[in-house]
């Protein structure tokens, strides 16, 4: 290599130098890039369900754990259910009293339609005795009064077994309820789905609305991210996006399937859900960020095989008037297989694209 020969102008520093290596152009060019906000937030399944207890009982064995399939009717956790066999004895124990006192109310129907029988044929028969005058009207009266009491005692037995209907019907509901609460003891997997967490544990207490198990339903995964209220609608469903998964280091495309209406009054943010493809090592509760486009501004971008990193100074290989030169630039944010160039490269000029090695020489 040549002698080379530096001067500064308007802050830059220029080295003119002999250049070899060169094995390609590339003009630098003015491109509008999009700046993005980072918006904070977390992988979760697509789909989740949480499965929870109905009545209040200890937890007697749990049957599933975390990355467990299941399928609809698969157990997954038992409850004591000591209690509601109880109930539900008592509740048998009340049908069977509800229907011992149908029998015996039939039976009841049955002697009051004989006495009412009775009752009506003695008076139909003093009746005829008054017109032939071989009876008195006194007795015509209490054998009418008998008839009328036996009249009533027949439709008190009817309205006894009506009771007696309705008690069963009630004794039935009872036992179904006890039954429905016996089997709240055994739950079981409504869906197909995957278990993610297990939430109890043998001998925990069980409260109705108390999650158990958490399953995802559905394959895949989205991002639920916290975006400020000033860029919320710069999102809106079906917008695509790019996102970061800082724990794998890589970036993926997410779609947005739904923005929660409502602002948290403390943070000001609104809750976006963007939709992502299955990652190898992707679980969820990993942190994740959603590129919320913010504003345009216009750089100039070229190849990052056009700079030259010697420790930390960057440089490219400009072509002039004079031949080409080396230039110090300084760069921003890379872009795929491109990087923006903050100052020494205008747009328009050339730059080489020559192979350089590990310290910056050309090879």
């Amino acid at each position: 290599m040549g002698r080379a020969i530096q001067w500064l102008a308007a802050g830059v520093i220029f080295l003119l130098i002999p250049v070899t290596g060169i094995s390609g152009t590339i003009t630098a060019v003015r491109a509008t890039v999009m700046e993005t906000w980072p918006a904070v937030g977390t992988v979760r399944p697509r789909s989740e369900t949480k499965i929870q207890a109905q009545i209040q009982a200890q937890v007697k064995a749990v049957h599933v754990r975390a990355g467990d399939p299941v399928n609809p009717g698969d157990l997954l956790v038992t409850l004591d259910n000591r209690r509601p066999l109880s109930t539900l004895d008592r509740a048998k124990q009340g049908l069977q009293a509800a229907t011992a006192a149908r029998q015996k109310a039939l039976q009841g129907i049955e002697s009051a339609k004989a006495a009412h029988t009775e009752a009506r044929l003695n008076f139909q028969r003093i009746k005829g005795y008054l017109s032939a005058n071989a009876a008195t009207r006194q007795e015509l009266e209490m054998a009418e009064s008998n008839f009328i009491q036996a009249t009533a005692g027949l439709s008190m037995a009817k309205e006894a077994l009506s009771q007696t209907d309705s008690g069963i019907k009630q004794a039935k509901e009872v036992v179904k309820q006890a039954q429905v609460g016996l089997g709240f003891t055994r739950i079981t997997a409504p869906v197909q789905g995957e278990v993610i967490q297990r939430l109890v544990e043998p001998g925990d207490l069980a409260l109705p609305g108390k999650p158990l198990v958490m399953l995802r339903t559905q394959t895949g995964f989205r991002i639920e991210a916290h975006v400020r209220e000033g860029l919320v609608s710069r999102v809106s469903p079906g917008t695509r996006l790019r996102a970061e998964i800082p724990t794998l280091g890589t970036f993926c495309q997410a779609v947005v399937e739904e923005i929660i209406p409502y602002a948290d009054p403390e943070t000001r943010t609104f809750l976006v859900k963007a939709a992502i493809d299955p990652l190898k090592g992707l679980y969820p509760g990993m942190y994740a960020k959603l590129m919320i486009p913010e504003s345009s501004k216009q750089v100039v971008l070229i190849p990052r095989s056009c700079v030259i990193r010697t420790g930390q100074l960057e440089l490219v290989r400009v072509q002039t008037d004079h031949g080409w030169e080396r230039r110090y630039v300084t760069t921003g944010k890379e872009k795929k297989d491109q990087i923006e160039v903050l100052s020494g490269v205008a747009p328009g000029e050339v730059l080489g694209t020559g192979k350089t090695g590990d310290n910056g020489e050309e090879k």
